[in-house]
């Protein structure tokens, strides 16, 4: 069975929420990680979420990011499932301080 992994990264997201092209999901995917790494020399708070189309749902929501460490959003052997009307946003209580990283399994066969 052949699978299609992918990423997707945001450099130095700040104060504004950045979301990841609207091609994240060109079908149902599932997401397999999310990490989010602080930047900078400060400690920060960091949020990410999902819009459906209608609503913010979200994965975590002004998570404490120590200096000079990340975070792991999904852990183990979890999985969520996207789809292609979903965006995925992130937003950092400080300017150009997070960095991300999204693996997903785009298709499988």
């Amino acid at each position: 069975m052949a699978q299609d992994f992918e990423r997707q990264t945001l450099s130095q997201v700040g104060t504004n929420a950045v979301g990841l092209g609207s091609g994240v999901a060109n079908s149902d995917d599932a997401v397999i990680s999310i990490r989010m790494a602080n930047v900078t020399s400060s400690a920060i708070t960091a949020s990410c979420y999902i819009h459906n189309g209608s609503a913010n749902i979200y994965i975590v929501k002004d998570i404490s990011i120590p200096t000079g460490s990340s975070v792991e959003l999904i852990d183990g052997a979890s999985r969520f499932v996207i789809q292609s009307s979903d965006r995925i946003w992130f937003q950092s209580s400080a300017a150009s301080s997070l960095d991300v990283w999204v693996s997903l399994v785009d298709a499988i066969s």
